[in-house]
């Protein structure tokens, strides 16, 4: 499984990655691999606000429906509209293409309290 070090990690498996200030936010190879093939993605609206710890999104696939939680709050800026019509990117690119929204972040410094790769590899360890 691909973890890249550049990323930020949930216990609840989102990745997020901060780009200037904007953060962009997936879910991980991990997440994906236990979903198995993504069929249905929900993403928030551009201009809606997402808060930390809350749900604000859906992702379907054979197995499950898993909410999307919200590592940092802030403003969508950014959504990927391709999902919509390919949800199965997730599958084939959670950190690339398959990145769900991009977010205005209202406080950077929440980005502190993210798991680093080796504590989010360390955490799958323990789960």
């Amino acid at each position: 499984m691909d973890f890249p070090e550049e990323l930020k990690y949930t216990e609840e498996h989102e990745w997020v990655l901060a780009e200037g200030d904007l953060v962009s936010i997936g879910i991980t190879d991990f997440a994906q691999d236990q979903l198995g093939d993504v069929v249905f993605v929900e993403l928030p609206e551009v201009g809606d606000k997402v808060e930390v710890g809350k749900a604000f999104g859906v992702v379907e696939s054979v197995k499950a429906v898993s909410d999307i939680y919200a590592p940092l709050g802030g403003e969508v800026v950014e959504v990927n509209a391709e999902l919509p019509d390919a949800p199965e990117t997730i599958n084939t690119s959670p950190y690339g293409d398959g990145w769900l929204i991009r977010i205005k972040p209202a406080d950077p410094k929440d980005l502190d309290g993210l798991l680093d790769v080796a504590a989010y590899q360390e955490f799958l360890a323990e789960d």
